[in-house]
């Protein structure tokens, strides 16, 4: 539960506000009374679906990182701290990185990289 909340918590608030925005339309004077009720029911399943949805497809590719890691492969990760064109990083065992639980951690580098921002690399990898 601890890994849902940890990856999907910016979607669960921007749910609340969409929820919140539902409540306050579907209960003015000029809304039917059963408004409120249709509304938050199809937008809260609405909702829920895709924040589901998204946690299932996160959590898949992390395995799937994580297999390909530990099989010796290149995953390649983003680096949100570096503002340049290219804002990518590329990860395996044959440099110096590890898997800590769901991070990749190298001593040498200043940053660890999260699982669920990375995916397989499929191109060439530089000698």
């Amino acid at each position: 539960m601890e890994l849902f909340f940890e990856l999907e918590a910016v979607y669960l608030v921007i749910g609340a506000f969409i929820m919140t925005v539902t409540a306050v339309v579907t209960t003015r004077s000029f809304m039917p009374k059963i408004a409120f009720k249709r509304g938050m029911l199809l937008v809260g399943g609405f909702l829920t679906i895709l924040i589901g949805f998204h946690h299932y497809m996160t959590t898949t590719r992390m395995a799937g990182v994580k297999e390909l890691f530990n099989q010796g492969e290149t995953i390649i990760c983003e680096n949100k701290m570096r503002r340049s064109v290219s804002r990518s990083i590329l990860l395996s065992k044959e440099i110096g990185w590890s898997l800590v639980g769901d991070e990749f951690v190298n001593p040498d580098y200043e940053r660890n990289f999260h699982t669920s921002r990375c995916i397989e690399f499929d191109g060439i990898v530089p000698e």
